[in-house]
């Protein structure tokens, strides 16, 4: 059974990926805030979560979205929904670095809540 508001992140928890960096800048029951940047041409994996929804808001650059079958640009201000088990994506098509701000519910938060599904750096299980 999942602890419901159970999280492994802290204030300040940072990680470097190959294509970027992120940091946590808030977390309580159910809610975890992250500040993350994407190096230009890069982009995570493409993937999906199956206990934690998704708010993300960019606030530098232009964030190219994969969300199921849709493919969308947002720009500073503009913000995207990553449901329940979308498959989803982040990419940086631009030529300085992207930020944008994620804020992640759900019941259970913990990087081990990430199912690759393809991934340009070799982490596909």
């Amino acid at each position: 059974m999942v602890e419901t508001n159970a999280s492994t992140y802290a204030v300040g928890q940072a990680d470097s990926r190959p294509w970027g960096d992120w940091r946590v800048i808030d977390c309580g029951p159910g809610f975890v805030v992250k500040r993350i940047r994407v190096a230009p041409g890069q982009h995570l994996s493409l993937q999906r979560h199956r206990h934690r929804a998704e708010q993300w808001v960019v606030v530098i650059g232009t964030a190219r979205v994969t969300r199921n079958a849709e493919v969308f640009d947002l720009g500073p201000g503009q913000s995207a929904q990553i449901g329940l088990g979308d498959i989803h994506r982040v990419s940086n098509p631009g030529a300085a670095m992207m930020e944008f701000i994620e804020v992640q519910t759900g019941a259970l938060l913990s990087e081990d809540d990430i199912e690759r599904l393809e991934d340009m750096y070799g982490r596909v299980p």
